[in-house]
């Protein structure tokens, strides 16, 4: 199925309240022109660099995600134009983002990311991390950063029970902070390969890549 074809079937088949981040990291210009051309707007990248690479090469109404882990050294470059960070960890990060959004006098959307998966390899803040970035002082005094949700990633398995209770333990935490936190509304989570458990779970914001672009080379 071409990349047009697979945008469409996801556009069809999602509820209207989740949007579809198409992951085009390692992917070349081109692919993403295909799938920009059939209305997808939001790409999400997890190299700061190859991002604002694609950011200067292509229509400037994309909405630019960074989905993968963050650099805090890396940070002035997407500054001037990224749309929301998934995958803030800690709160030193969130300073850094903070200082740099005001230097371009803009306010970036930030979303915390909580470790939910039992693999080492997976990033995130436990849930009272989280909740104490929110609290903090620190915080409430950024004028260049808004926390507007959560993200997570599910333990790579072909368990689908384990990836269930990860993705409710997530929306669970969610709806918790949301009462205290009103500006959370967004719920990242979900990929390719779990992604219907994900909005079973009440995800608003998937991140799909190789189903729509196909397999990755990383040579």
């Amino acid at each position: 199925m071409s990349i047009a074809a697979q945008i469409k079937k996801y556009k069809d088949e999602l509820p209207g309240d989740v949007d579809l981040v198409a992951v085009s990291k390692t992917k070349p210009n081109e692919a993403i022109l295909e799938a920009y051309e059939a209305g997808q707007r939001i790409f999400g990248e997890n190299k700061i660099q190859e991002m604002t690479d694609k950011h200067e090469a292509l229509p400037k109404d994309i909405e630019w995600h960074m989905i993968g882990h963050v650099q805090s050294n890396k940070v002035k470059f997407m500054a001037p134009y990224v749309s929301l960070v998934h995958a803030v960890h800690k709160l030193k990060l969130l300073k850094e983002i903070n200082k740099r959004a005001k230097e371009e006098d803009r306010v970036i959307n930030c979303l915390l990311q909580l470790k939910i998966a039992e693999e080492d390899s997976k990033y995130g803040m436990e849930a009272d991390e989280a909740l104490k970035i929110l609290k903090s002082e620190a915080y409430q005094e950024m004028n260049h950063v808004k926390i507007v949700g959560l993200m997570g990633m599910a333990t790579l398995t072909e368990d689908e029970q384990k990836i269930n209770t990860e993705f409710a333990y997530l929306k669970g935490k969610m709806d918790e902070f949301s009462k205290e936190f009103p500006a959370l509304t967004t719920l990242s989570m979900g990929m390719s390969g779990d992604y219907q458990i994900a909005i079973k779970n009440g995800s608003t914001m998937l991140r799909i890549g190789s189903s729509i672009f196909g397999e990755r080379n990383y040579n």
